[in-house]
């Protein structure tokens, strides 16, 4: 039989002389392949008897596993030398200069921006978030909202009607609020809820204040025990973070909506005595949302005791709040598509403090 410990020597020294991945795998072939050399001695102790097969088993098991663990840590080492020339070669020049000023990077819309920072506000005091369809049946747009078919609302000249109704014979309209997804919410739970509802809304009106498609944030709350002092709390403390202010004034001026009693228009303390108007200081009042107490039949519509369960409901207009937050004069201008306007309204995506706090541009 071969002399083991001389193969044994043969085989490690090819081992550590071999260059490359190829000619290691030859040699692991060669070797420990169906008709390598260890494979076919291995083989042979069949021929032997008892005694010597216990014998040159034992060492043609360690000759075996002596070879496989040099191989492995050859092929590591090789596997290493490769990678660390790929480096060498593939490495990126930092030298080089940088990028023509013409290549412009993208930038966050306003209304995108606040439509975070609002929803990181109020995510911050406790409210999940709701969403619900654009295109929306006349009952979640309307009805279950308290607002008769007399109503101004429900005029062709103030809502954008589709052409053709649903399976179940229902008008449908594009949504003039987000007030439907508080309603279809309220359905498919139980008291209590606190979340919120962005997103579009359509109405056919267009000035400088004011577009056909717009985005409003809207809140509820209810449970057995809201009250106004919570709803004006949470406007306040709202504002607070939203303007970066450390303290705020805004009153509540008695109104109507019909989905709410009693309803609110919620004012904030502004000077506009200069070009640019200032919000939190100053002596005149500008109106910023509407609010309310949930009106008990808005709770009957979504299954909810009246008796039992009260809330209030906030309404708040995402462009609006854009334009006062960072000096944007017309709301139009929001959605004319134009790059410089971006460029120079918009927020870089490489430069993002905690969304409540505002962007830097």
């Amino acid at each position: 039989m071969i002399d083991l410990v001389i193969l044994e020597k043969e085989i490690l020294e090819e081992v550590k002389s071999v260059k490359d991945q190829d000619g290691l795998e030859a040699i692991r072939v060669g070797e420990l392949g169906k008709k390598g050399r260890i494979s076919l001695l291995m083989k042979d102790l069949s021929l032997l008897s008892p005694e010597e097969k216990k014998e040159k088993g034992s060492t043609l098991n360690k000759l075996k596993n002596n070879v496989s663990n040099s191989i492995s840590e050859k092929k590591e080492e090789l596997e290493n030398t490769e990678l660390n020339n790929r480096l060498l070669k593939e490495k990126v020049d930092v030298s080089l200069p940088v990028q023509s000023q013409s290549a412009k990077t993208g930038k966050i819309h306003p209304v995108s921006q606040v439509m975070d920072e609002i929803s990181e506000i109020f995510g911050s005091l406790g409210y999940q978030i709701a969403e619900g369809p654009d295109i929306e049946t006349e009952h979640y747009n309307f009805n279950a909202l308290n607002i008769p078919e007399s109503h101004p609302a429900r005029q062709m000249h103030d809502t954008f009607y589709m052409p053709d109704k649903n399976d179940n014979d229902e008008s449908l309209v594009l949504r003039t609020h987000t007030s439907p997804v508080q309603v279809r919410t309220m359905e498919k739970g139980e008291p209590p809820f606190k979340f919120i509802s962005p997103g579009r809304t359509y109405r056919c009106d267009s000035d400088q204040t004011h577009t056909p498609m717009f985005h409003q944030i809207e809140g509820l709350v209810v449970d057995e025990k809201t009250h106004l002092g919570h709803l004006k709390w949470t406007l306040e403390t709202f504002f607070k973070s939203f303007f970066e202010l450390d303290s705020i004034e805004i009153q509540l001026r008695p109104s109507y909506f019909p989905f709410t009693e009693p309803s609110l228009e919620v004012d904030v303390l502004c000077d506009r005595s200069g070009s640019v108007l200032k919000v939190g200081e100053g002596s005149d009042w500008l109106e910023v949302a509407g609010a309310g107490m949930i009106h008990s039949e808005v709770l009957k519509s979504a299954n909810i005791d009246p008796t039992k369960y009260q809330g209030f409901a906030f309404g708040l207009g995402v462009d609006r709040l854009a334009q006062l937050k960072y000096g944007i004069p017309d709301l139009r201008t929001f959605f004319n598509g134009d790059v410089r306007w971006l460029n120079h309204y918009g927020f870089s995506f490489l430069d993002i403090p905690t969304l409540s706090r505002g962007l830097k541009k």
